[in-house]
């Protein structure tokens, strides 16, 4: 069944595009669209068919994939009445989202889908640029699990760890405590970083030893080197991460939860937007850390 499903990716962005590519490579008939058309451009040189709205993509595919920025993105892609994947659904059609949005968003669009006979998979994504250009993503899904194994083959050609976590939303709410871990532990590599350099370290050979041990983690191991050089350069934004931790903390308030961590986290990466950082790599947040040990 797998070789026989078409794929349609809505979204190509700096994560989408990349996974396009690789459920591309895996074989399968793609059809894409972005807003932006030009975005489309390489992967039609590539092989791959350009739809003109999301609900033309539905109309051509089995399996829709899509990866944006925000709910009332997500929201407008599946669910518009005349545009959106919602208008060319049909019976049996899975339809997958890879952002990170409010798990609210899940519940809409699995409602809404199900009165066509379609199902709805919230599938966020974890890896950065670098995971989706591999194909080695950790994804996290909910929404009904025949949907899940039936996806399987598609997410599988994007990812290398793919987890059911629940019904729908819950996808949704293990990315955003993907986020509350991802901004602390930035923040305890900026804050690391700062004061090797405050007391005259080797910073290389700081990473090395920390990394090789128990407090090692990905992001001090990836954005470690960045934060050293400079390297600021976006495989995920300050203010994409700005607004993941912002939904956490309404999932949280819903529950009447409290998550101090997280909330100075949300603060912190807000000063780095306001001060210019918001379209600059995660990393960045070594700028608002090192700045604030600034000595005049």
């Amino acid at each position: 069944m797998s070789e026989k499903l078409r794929v349609g990716f809505i979204g190509l962005g700096i994560m989408g595009d990349p996974m396009a590519r690789n459920v591309l490579k895996a074989g399968f008939p793609l059809t894409v669209y972005n807003r932006a058309a030009a975005k489309a451009e390489p992967l039609r040189q590539a092989g791959a068919a350009v739809a003109g709205s999301p609900a033309e993509v539905a109309r051509a595919v089995d399996v829709v994939v899509s990866c944006v920025t925000d709910s009332p993105d997500v929201l407008q892609v599946v669910l518009d009445g005349k545009s959106g994947v919602i208008a060319g659904a049909r019976r049996g059609m899975t339809v997958i989202d890879c952002s990170t949005v409010s798990p609210e968003v899940a519940r809409r669009c699995s409602e809404a889908l199900a009165g066509k006979g379609a199902g709805f998979l919230d599938a966020p994504v974890s890896g950065g640029q670098v995971g989706a250009q591999k194909g080695t993503l950790s994804i996290m899904v909910g929404g009904d699990k025949a949907h899940f194994d039936r996806a399987m083959p598609v997410l599988s050609a994007m990812g290398k760890t793919i987890t059911y976590c629940g019904g729908p939303g819950a996808g949704y709410v293990v990315k955003l405590c993907n986020q509350i871990v991802g901004a602390m532990h930035l923040l305890a590599a900026a804050e690391a970083i700062s004061l090797a350099s405050s007391a005259g370290i080797d910073l290389n050979a700081m990473l090395q030893a920390v990394c090789s041990g128990a407090a090692g983690s990905w992001i001090l191991s990836n954005l470690g080197p960045k934060m050293i050089s400079g390297d600021y350069r976006a495989g995920f934004f300050i203010d994409y991460q700005l607004k993941d931790l912002h939904l956490a903390h309404e999932v949280a308030h819903s529950l009447n939860l409290p998550l101090p961590c997280a909330a100075l986290a949300e603060t912190l990466f807000r000063a780095a937007s306001a001060h210019g950082h918001g379209r600059d790599g995660t990393q960045a947040i070594y700028e608002l850390v090192r700045k604030m040990g600034h000595r005049s």
